[in-house]
């Protein structure tokens, strides 16, 4: 597939490395060094133990690209306005243009079901109606990243989160079509999980509600995710915030629990998973118990050298006896796959 990615950063060059080591003809609109360092050398994905690149064709405007059949945009919702602007010569009247953004998107009402409540005025994700007038409707497709990333140098991405990452997509009025199973089979095959939902707008408010629990929170208080779910009293304040988020997903219709999960496992999970393998004498070479240990050296929380995990059929409470337990029990399990692989 002819694909170009908007705005290459961090998410947006994690997506072109998967996609063109894939062997799908990806370009990147760019700027600065990160232009120039991916005209050179494409992009390059640190995953794990794996390095994934692919050859990845380099512009600062659409113009030098032409027609795609598909468009990722990773821009912020702040820089939105430049896709408008520089977008026509990417357009072909059956592109899917794919907006790769988490929070509230600008394209939020645009095919909404009159069952549900009207959003309130929205036009500030959108000054001027650039968008709207750039883009239409037919052509939009929504979606909502999974995916911990850094751009650690031009051109160079790592990615923190390997065997747990996700891109969520669905047309904006939730049709079925042809086009989201189409993009939905190449993200797969490229290495990103994409699992079927019938409600984009689930999967907004999903990750709207679980983004205001974990970035919002540990911006504040200067901590990591693992570290935030360690501590009781930040435990507790995650759970009333993300509740509060799941209230107001509520009060316009939408259950955000009915998301598909999130890719992956736990850590429980995946270190008993992975330390019964190991006993069993599955070769460490092997893909699969590669990627386990890399899941679980990335989700260590490093300040108290545990591993936090959740039960997988029963919400508990912040620092019950119960929790307490599976996340010891996550612990030991993932402390012996890794002692295994040495």
């Amino acid at each position: 597939m002819r694909i170009c990615v908007f705005g290459a950063g961090a998410i947006g060059g994690h997506l072109a490395a998967k996609l063109a080591a894939a062997g799908h003809d990806v370009s990147a609109v760019a700027r600065g060094a990160n232009l120039e360092a991916v005209k050179r050398n494409g992009f390059k994905l640190i995953h794990g133990d794996a390095v994934i690149a692919g050859r990845v064709r380099a512009a600062g405007h659409a113009a030098e690209l032409g027609a795609q059949e598909a468009v990722i945009v990773t821009l912020k919702a702040n820089a939105l306005s430049a896709f408008a602007r520089d977008c026509v010569p990417l357009l072909q009247s059956d592109t899917a243009v794919v907006f790769a953004q988490n929070g509230v998107p600008w394209w939020y009402a645009s095919g909404l079901s009159p069952a549900r409540p009207r959003p309130p005025d929205l036009s500030r994700l959108d000054p001027g109606g650039l968008l709207a007038g750039a883009i239409p409707r037919q052509n939009i497709v929504g979606a909502i990243v999974y995916s911990a990333n850094d751009l650690v140098e031009p051109g160079v991405v790592r990615n923190h989160t390997p065997g747990n990452n996700m891109l969520v997509i669905g047309e904006s009025d939730d049709r079925a079509s042809a086009r989201i199973v189409r993009l939905r089979k190449i993200l797969e095959e490229s290495g990103v999980s994409s699992p079927a939902t019938h409600d984009i707008r689930e999967v907004v408010w999903n990750k709207l509600h679980l983004s205001l629990g974990t970035g919002t929170l540990c911006l504040l208080a200067g901590c990591t995710v693992g570290e935030m779910r360690s501590d009781a009293q930040l435990s507790e304040i995650a759970r009333r915030v993300a509740a509060e988020g799941r209230a107001v997903a509520a009060a316009h219709g939408v259950d955000a629990d009915k998301a598909p999960p999130a890719a992956g496992s736990n850590s429980y999970a995946t270190g008993f998973v992975t330390f019964e393998l190991e006993q069993v004498g599955v070769a460490r070479s092997h893909p699969d118990l590669r990627r386990a240990l890399d899941w679980l050296r990335s989700h260590q929380n490093r300040q108290f050298g545990s591993w936090t995990a959740d039960s997988m059929n029963k919400a508990y409470e912040a620092d019950s006896m119960p929790l307490r337990f599976m996340q010891d029990a996550a612990t030991s399990f993932a402390a012996l796959a890794l002692l295994g692989a040495k």
